[in-house]
């Protein structure tokens, strides 16, 4: 099977209330982790911090993915790529954060569990 390569721009959207660039939304837990999410279901996803991404699905599912360490750069930037054989990404997979002013390469690292989260404040 041919390697897929899949860019993934993280756009940040712009809510009502501005927001501290460092500030992760509050979230509770929808349902167990999953290890995989499949690609053609992700919109969207929203770089919160250095180890903070929530991905936005069909249906305004929100899968908040908690990385096992700090990514550096990634809460800066808030856009990352990332490349799979597969059609899912895992928690196995790794992003690689995408660093103005030309789009280099940055720090690669390792994603975790998906776990689909209600936001408390949904506009965020």
């Amino acid at each position: 099977m041919p390697m897929r390569i899949l860019l993934a721009l993280s756009l940040v959207a712009t809510a009502a209330a501005p927001m501290a660039r460092d500030t992760v939304p509050v979230a509770t837990p929808a349902g167990p982790p999953l290890a995989c999410i499949p690609l053609a279901q992700i919109r969207e996803t929203r770089v919160r911090d250095d180890r903070t991404i929530d991905f936005v699905a069909n249906r305004a599912r929100i899968y908040r993915n908690t990385l096992p360490a700090a990514c550096p750069g990634l809460g800066f930037e808030r856009r990352f790529a990332y490349a799979t054989s597969l059609s899912q990404l895992c928690a196995a997979d790794l992003i690689t954060v995408l660093q103005s002013p030309d789009v280099m390469p940055g720090a690669r690292c390792g994603l975790g569990p998906f776990q689909p989260v209600t936001l408390v404040d949904p506009r965020r």
